[in-house]
């Protein structure tokens, strides 16, 4: 019976390589850098790579982005699609209604994204 393992010791360990998990290890970094401190982050990802399980589209508000990143435009984010029209509509058998959309659904300044794509970016 083998007793002995490998070990590796880090300071943090984050499990996910989604948007959070992401933007949790890049900050806990920037904090650390900011102090004048040396951290190790392991992030744990199940896909073979970041964003590998990220199928979906969003659509992403960059506010949190420019927090982390204030100059993600120049970095090239994958945020490039500006979000449009905004269209709220009540889908029945016969048809559709066009309903007023609520202030906080617009997405005015908004982006269209490959989640996956941004997670990548993260990464």
């Amino acid at each position: 019976m083998r007793t002995d393992r490998d070990a590796m010791e880090y300071d943090v360990v984050i499990v996910g390589g989604g948007p959070s998990g992401l933007s949790a290890a890049i900050r806990l970094k920037q904090l650390a850098e900011q102090a004048g401190r040396e951290i190790s982050v392991c992030l744990l990802e199940k896909g073979s790579e970041i964003g590998a399980h990220i199928l979906s589209g969003a659509v992403i508000e960059p506010k949190a982005l420019a927090e982390l990143f204030p100059d993600w435009q120049e970095r090239g984010a994958p945020l490039n699609t500006p979000a449009g029209e905004d269209r709220l509509l009540f889908l029945s058998q016969g048809g559709s209604f066009k309903l007023p959309t609520p202030p906080q659904m617009s997405n005015h300044g908004n982006y269209i994204v490959s989640l996956g794509n941004v997670c990548r970016w993260l990464g």
